[in-house]
């Protein structure tokens, strides 16, 4: 009970603007923040990101790079954002870099018109294209899925390079999988990492959500589709791959700093393997949704704030 209870707390602060300006605007508290969040970000800029990933692909990896951010309610920022999103897909095509990019769609204009998401949502698949690679939606909360499934309906009758994510978690998703499947893009299968009323989502510890993870895994194999496994439990992923068989359109998707050592492991074996790597300024939510998923990592952060900064090949272990 205590952890759940520090887990709901954890996602109430990653949604909490106000207690987020009030850390970020006092120096001290703002680099102590930053320090935390070094164990789960590559950094604040494209190089960093890029970095991260030529990292993981010496260690077998395939990568996704995000540009963290979400609810932006400005058009002008949004667009802004965009131009990071394109900017990262061209310097993959550069490097050579086998990476996806991926994002919110809150960064890119979902809050702010219909016109501006899909408008700057078709750049950036477009962008992705061009380079051969994919652009993979990521999951926000239940208040959004509506308006993010339509955007990724329109994309995906235009694109072919564009993923989604499903939450496990969330009731509705055993219905949405067969939408999913229909569009034809690759699913990144979650358990769910946000603040939800249980008439919408399963709580993470019910033992019914493994099962439910395994049961829509098993569905999006059986359809057709491609699926990302993305999950830090090992228990959990050794069912799945023991059900899913070695199906080439499976891999296991593991977020930069937490799960390392397991995903060298999987990749070792020969699964198909990719790290997730987030750049940028606004990690505020994605961290401390990061650490409500497994509240002793508050710990973690303790130790990390008495060490100082991490380096790269610190944070690659």
């Amino acid at each position: 009970m205590e952890t759940t209870t520090a887990a709901d707390t954890l996602r109430r602060w990653a949604l909490d603007e106000e207690l987020k300006s009030r850390v970020m605007a006092d120096p001290a508290l703002a680099d102590l923040a930053r320090r935390i969040a070094e164990r789960y970000t590559a950094g604040e800029d494209v190089d960093s990101a890029i970095r991260a990933g030529e990292r993981a692909v010496e260690r077998g990896h395939l990568v996704s790079i995000e540009y963290t951010g979400e609810s932006v309610r400005d058009a002008a920022e949004a667009t802004a954002a965009t131009e990071v999103f394109v900017s990262v897909a061209e310097r993959i095509g550069r490097t050579g870099l086998p990476s996806t990019v991926s994002g919110d769609l809150s960064h890119i204009g979902l809050l702010v018109s219909g016109d501006l998401v899909r408008d700057n949502a078709a750049r950036l698949a477009e962008a992705c294209a061009a380079v051969d690679s994919v652009f993979m939606i990521s999951a926000e909360g239940s208040d959004r899925t509506d308006r993010v499934l339509e955007v990724y309906d329109w994309l995906s009758h235009r694109y072919d390079n564009v993923g989604i994510t499903l939450q496990a978690r969330l009731h509705r998703s055993d219905e949405d999988v067969d939408r999913l499947l229909a569009a034809g893009g690759r699913v990144r299968l979650v358990k769910g990492a946000f603040l939800e009323a249980e008439s919408e989502a399963l709580p993470r510890e019910d033992p019914e959500l493994p099962k439910r993870f395994g049961r829509l895994a098993r569905r999006i194999v059986d359809g057709g589709g491609s699926l990302t496994l993305a999950t830090h439990d090992e228990a959990l992923l050794t069912h799945v791959l023991g059900s899913v068989g070695a199906a080439e359109s499976v891999e296991v998707e593991m977020l930069m700093g937490l799960g390392t050592d397991l995903l060298d492991r999987l990749a070792t074996d020969g699964i198909a393997t990719r790290e997730y790597c987030i750049f940028g300024s606004e990690w505020w939510l994605y961290v401390l949704n990061r650490i409500a998923e497994d509240p002793t990592r508050v710990f973690q952060a303790l130790v990390d704030l008495g060490r100082g900064p991490i380096s790269p090949q610190a944070s690659a272990r």
